[in-house]
């Protein structure tokens, strides 16, 4: 089984590393694209704004790669949001995979932004087999709401998408890697599902 860690130059890239090899699976961090092609299954992490993570993708020339990969991808946190059409953030056109909008969260009284910490997801999915109603941290100011690939849902201050699938593409909204052992089977189950 091979797994490759796409290396988008803006995410702690090293925590889902060391995450899925405590699972028992070695993973490579590569920019390659003769690499990434050898690849069984794909992460696409993110940290930080829409426009960072689409410029270093179309510098490493990535962009192409990713939109036509017929390999399982798993796009963490805003790995996830930049699977859809658009983000709010700085206004930012993303990869168009899924036909979603990435949106602000709006203010509300007791809720701060960004969302962080640890909340309860809900889905029937597979990809959460054994784990509906399950905690998952979150840290994000920007969600997807709820829509036709919503596949995971979670509240904070309004319903939003926790997790996305369409194809072989799936977005988590939440932070697999620093989930404790939901996270840890969340992972496991995105490398055991369509071996």
């Amino acid at each position: 089984m091979k797994l490759y860690i796409i290396d988008t130059a803006c995410a702690n890239l090293a925590s889902l590393k060391f995450s899925l090899e405590r699972l028992g699976y070695k993973a490579e961090v590569s920019r390659e694209i003769k690499e990434l092609e050898k690849a069984d299954k794909l992460f696409l992490p993110g940290v930080g704004t829409a426009a960072t993570a689409m410029r270093n993708l179309e510098n490493f020339k990535l962009i192409e790669f990713i939109k036509t990969t017929q390999k399982p991808l798993l796009g963490i946190c805003l790995g996830m949001q930049i699977l859809g059409e658009f983000s709010k953030e700085l206004e930012q056109k993303t990869l168009g995979i899924m036909p979603f909008k990435t949106l602000k969260f709006e203010e509300k009284k007791g809720f701060s932004l960004p969302h962080m910490g640890w909340n309860d997801v809900k889905s029937e999915d597979v990809l959460f087999k054994g784990l509906n109603g399950a905690y998952f941290y979150f840290v994000h100011s920007f969600c997807v709401d709820l829509n036709a690939h919503t596949i995971a849902t979670c509240e904070y201050s309004k319903p939003f998408s926790a997790a996305l699938k369409k194809g072989n593409f799936y977005g988590v909204q939440f932070h697999p890697e620093r989930s404790g052992e939901a996270g840890e089977l969340l992972l496991k189950n995105f490398i055991q599902e369509n071996r």
